[in-house]
């Protein structure tokens, strides 16, 4: 009898935990500056520069620019409708606090989302973010690169414990784009003063 007790139990709490994982909808926070981008945006000399378009890579599925799969039925969606939107934004707000914006600057960066997922998988959780920046000075191409970031990161079998976590290392994927993109050699000779 006692052991029919605890497997009710035991079948009780999976429930629970079954429908606290259940489908949820969550969307990106807006973008804001990190301390560390914003440093090295500083530090690599440039100058100021205004941000074009980012759209999704030509022959990349639709949906890659507004839904990540991989989230055990749940969701989440850009703050700015698209997720390449959602990189340009990221990469404006950090050139915004480091003081390097310019709307009228001859230096326009743009990108291209190449890839961007998110997989909420038990035991080990896994994202991926990559995009194309280029940057044309005065209308000429001076930098044309893919980049891209992956995290790892240990994954609970308790969806509502996962699924957060996923989603907050992918959102953080784009502060790490930014920061690689910011720590490139090639891209630092490109925009410098």
């Amino acid at each position: 009898m006692t052991s029919m007790i605890r497997s009710f139990r035991l079948l009780a709490a999976l429930a629970v935990a079954a429908a606290l994982s259940a489908c949820v909808s969550v969307k990106l926070p807006t973008p804001s500056a990190n301390a560390e981008n914003v440093e090295k945006l500083r530090s690599a000399s440039m100058a100021p520069s205004q941000v074009g378009e980012f759209k999704l890579a030509p022959g990349k599925p639709a949906a890659m620019d507004t839904s990540v799969g991989g989230l055990r039925g749940s969701s989440v969606s850009p703050s700015g409708g698209t997720f390449s939107q959602q990189l340009r934004d990221e990469l404006s707000a950090e050139l915004t606090a480091a003081g390097l914006l310019d709307a009228s600057s001859p230096v326009v960066i743009s990108g291209l989302l190449t890839d961007s997922q998110v997989d909420a998988a038990i035991g080990t959780g896994t994202g991926r973010l990559a995009a194309r920046f280029i940057v044309k000075r005065g209308g000429a191409v001076v930098f044309d690169k893919e980049l891209a970031v992956e995290a790892k990161w240990e994954s609970s079998f308790i969806g509502a414990v996962a699924i957060p976590m996923a989603i907050n290392q992918y959102g953080a994927l784009y502060k790490t784009l930014v920061g690689k993109l910011a720590d490139d050699p090639e891209f630092r000779a490109a925009v410098k003063r």
